[in-house]
């Protein structure tokens, strides 16, 4: 592929264990386990809000949702790394890498926005509880969720142009266990500061936007919570709210280290030790914290079960 005078780049070497040689197989071991896990939690929460009818409710249409982008999400990525960890060089096409780069970045932005629908499903539940099903109903829920897909697989585009029109000088080598953004910049010959202050404006847009949002209504729904006078209607709704806010904490967190800040001198040991949290262990967690922890989803996995067991 010509990109200009400088070279021609066809291919990418993803190089992001290259210093692990003795503890490839464990670590080969480990990953493939948290994926397979992680694969299955989000699909039995697919599957039960799906066929379950007294799951059949804005909360968990949104977990539903939420459940297959993490599926998704984490796809996207984690092959590479397993892939990684087996190959002695682990090569990646161009068009590979760009395409990895988009729905890497595109399902990212529609966690960041489902969780913002989320929380505001969550606040209305609890702050007009008896206008709940007025408010949030399938219409809006449908609206939401469609919002959030199409505006997350739009924004990538742009940045993922502009870096297809980049020049490579001499190394093909990404610092990094799966193509991104900002490993990829460090290859460029010309002046990749227009890339860089879009790729944050985008990822800052993106991610400080829905959390403020996010955070606004959780800050509301804490507010709602200390005003309720029934302790057992407080502790209920303060332990669905805790789940959903330690997802939101460890989300954003990991996000916002890497991409909301300043793109040059970054140690990409500790970005490359943040990203194998939020791409391997994060989506592993959101369907024990948001849902296999929750007694209305184990009742109805515990019906599905007995139910398919009588039919035996």
């Amino acid at each position: 592929m010509e990109l200009s005078n400088y070279t021609t780049v066809t291919e990418f070497v993803i190089a992001g264990f290259s210093n692990l040689e003795k503890t490839r197989i464990p670590l080969f071991v480990f990953i493939l386990i948290m994926y397979t896990l992680t694969i299955i939690g989000n699909t039995i929460i697919v599957f039960i809000t799906s066929y379950e009818t007294s799951l059949s409710t804005p909360m968990y249409f949104f977990l539903r949702n939420f459940s297959f982008l993490e599926i998704c999400f984490t796809t996207v990525t984690v092959p590479t790394i397993l892939a990684d960890l087996i190959r002695e060089k682990n090569v990646m096409s161009f068009n590979c890498c760009l395409t990895q780069i988009y729905f890497f970045h595109a399902f990212g932005g529609i966690e960041c926005l489902l969780l913002a629908a989320m929380a505001y499903d969550r606040y209305v539940a609890i702050r007009f509880p008896l206008r709940y099903n007025r408010i949030i109903n399938n219409i809006v829920c449908s609206q939401l969720s469609i919002c959030s897909w199409i505006t997350g697989l739009i924004l990538p585009l742009i940045p993922v142009f502009l870096i297809s029109q980049l020049s490579y000088c001499g190394s093909n080598i990404v610092d990094h266990f799966f193509c991104d953004i900002l490993p990829l910049l460090r290859l460029v010959c010309n002046q990749t500061k227009l890339n860089e202050m879009l790729s944050f404006f985008i990822c800052s847009f993106i991610l400080v936007g829905s959390f403020m949002l996010t955070a606004i209504s959780y800050a509301a729904i804490l507010i709602a919570v200390l005003n309720i006078r029934s302790s057992d209607g407080r502790k209920k709704a303060f332990s669905t709210f805790a789940s959903h806010l330690t997802v939101v904490g460890i989300f954003y967190g990991t996000m916002m280290f890497i991409y909301v800040r300043p793109t040059r001198n970054l140690s990409f040991n500790m970005d490359q030790l943040v990203a194998m949290f939020y791409c391997v262990i994060t989506p592993l967690l959101n369907p024990m914290i948001y849902s296999l922890r929750n007694k209305e989803v184990k009742q109805a996995l515990k019906k599905i079960v007995c139910k398919r067991l009588e039919d035996l």
